[in-house]
């Protein structure tokens, strides 16, 4: 991949230095993975930081035998950097929704690109802010009615991953089991919030192609903001 198409598909990369970024590349390796596959297991984590060239991954927390998804990530974000500099054992790990492709970073070139370019390692504390700032938002939704907790996870992957089509911001069809994690609500309630969106017309599923059509992102942003 050209380093012209790297910074503008991640944004962490918008003001790195162009040599320090190809020489990043060179060191990457590339993976794929079909839907269903674990992309990173619990006892990996610190390893290297992945970036989501396409595809679909859920970040699960496990404890004993339960498995409760913490979040969804799509083309252009990236996971990992975290465990990097936190050398604590993890109990998540992340499993691929659809087929994806990623770009791994070993941890400790990753570490000596952040010491030699400041404007990389300002952006990284950036991003990083900005997650505390989606925990944050999560927590104040924690008393919100459930339709407004869902419809806040349906926006924010839509601005965040989505592309623009004809019907709509498409994105994958989350299992709703994962869109209930996701958004601390229980899974019938999702099923049944679903249903509704769709038959308002706001949101169209298409199982065949295994996307949600996000028809009305307005209106969907207007329930969201409601905290």
């Amino acid at each position: 991949m050209q380093t012209e198409d790297f910074s503008e598909l991640f944004p962490l990369f918008n003001t790195v230095n162009p040599e320090t970024l190809e020489w990043l590349l060179s060191v990457a390796d590339e993976h794929e993975y079909p839907a269903g596959r674990a992309v990173l297991m619990e006892d990996a984590w610190g390893n290297a930081v992945y970036f989501v060239l396409s595809g679909w991954v859920k970040v699960r927390r496990i404890a004993g035998d339960d498995r409760i998804s913490l979040a969804i990530l799509g083309q252009g974000d990236f996971f990992g950097e975290m465990a990097i500099l936190d050398e604590s054992p993890r109990s998540t790990d992340v499993i691929a929704l659809s087929s994806v492709r990623l770009l791994s970073v070993h941890a400790q070139r990753f570490i000596q690109t952040l010491f030699k370019d400041p404007q990389l390692h300002h952006r990284m504390l950036q991003l990083m802010v900005r997650r505390l700032r989606q925990m944050n938002i999560r927590f104040q939704l924690r008393h919100q009615p459930p339709a407004v907790k869902l419809a806040n996870s349906l926006v924010a992957m839509g601005e965040n991953y989505g592309q623009v089509t004809d019907l709509g911001t498409e994105i994958f069809n989350i299992p709703f089991k994962d869109l209930a994690d996701v958004a601390d609500i229980g899974v019938e309630e999702t099923t049944k919030i679903m249903e509704k969106l769709d038959s308002k017309g706001w949101i169209k599923i298409d199982r065949s192609r295994q996307v949600i059509h996000l028809i009305n992102l307005k209106q969907l942003a207007q329930l969201a903001g409601k905290i």
